[in-house]
């Protein structure tokens, strides 16, 4: 039996008649971590700029915690329903984390849908990155403990989600813990809980014949170079794996957006497509 197409839900900012950008957020966040003043900035850029929440976050339709009926490629289908959904028929893709993934299919697999890529803290797809340093162990030791969270207990989910949080910061600019607290406090309300969006770790199909290094569309890579997921050289790989292909590097940049850093990041993304 097929499961039934899921409730993908998005929001756009600005004029539809101007060039679209569509964001593709990371695991476990639903649309809110692009945050509307973010978006807003960015549609009075002269875009029309779309996000939404992926499946198993937000307002979208979510699935029993441990077992995902659907894979990364269907995610991929969603973010290309979402441009249907807004009569969009070509547009700027901009992917973040496991976003960018999606994003970099996105490309591949739909190329006439998208006139420019840009990824965000993300690595290269279908390319060796053995040789890539892996995630800090710090930030190793931290994800291993979201192993013990009761992921129905709201008062564990929230501490370890402001924990997470610091830990994928700006080593640049000061971490606002307040601000943080208040967006995972939002979004846990807003999506009734993250227990299913913890199936963003079991997505592992359906793009793994894909390489980057077909890529026929512009790239622009923005990565900070404190990221400790991905560390920067996987942004230089990427950038380095695509002819004219271009790197923003972010000065202290963690694994997020940091408002102090939206200037550079919105302009490289006006100015890319």
């Amino acid at each position: 039996m097929s499961t039934p197409r899921p409730d993908i839900v998005s929001q756009a900012f600005g004029d539809s008649a101007d060039p679209a950008i569509l964001l593709v957020m990371g695991a476990m966040a639903s649309m809110l971590w692009w945050p509307e003043a973010f978006c807003r900035r960015l549609a009075g850029r002269g875009r029309f700029v779309i996000r939404y929440d992926n499946r198993d976050t937000g307002l979208s339709t979510k699935y029993t915690p441990g077992a995902p009926p659907y894979t990364l490629e269907d995610t991929v289908d969603d973010a290309v329903r979402v441009l249907d959904d807004h009569g969009v028929a070509k547009a700027h893709v901009v992917g973040m984390s496991m976003g960018g993934m999606i994003a970099q299919t996105v490309a591949l697999k739909y190329p006439r849908r998208v006139s420019a890529l840009t990824v965000i803290s993300s690595s290269p797809l279908g390319v060796d990155t053995s040789g890539l340093p892996g995630m800090t162990a710090t930030y190793g030791q931290h994800a291993a403990e979201g192993g013990d969270v009761d992921w129905s207990d709201r008062t564990q989910v929230l501490a370890y989600m402001a924990k997470d949080a610091r830990a994928l910061a700006s080593t640049l600019h000061p971490f606002d813990a307040g601000r943080a607290q208040e967006l995972i406090a939002t979004d846990y309300e807003r999506s009734g809980g993250f227990a299913s969006a913890t199936n963003h770790f079991a997505l592992m199909g359906g793009s793994s014949n894909r390489s980057i290094t077909d890529l026929t569309v512009p790239l622009l890579v923005i990565h900070g170079t404190s990221d400790p997921i991905f560390p920067v050289e996987h942004g230089a790989a990427l950038a380095k794996a695509v002819t004219g292909a271009r790197l923003v590097e972010v000065e202290g940049g963690g694994h997020e957006l940091h408002a102090d850093d939206w200037p550079q990041i919105i302009e490289a993304i006006a100015a890319h497509g």
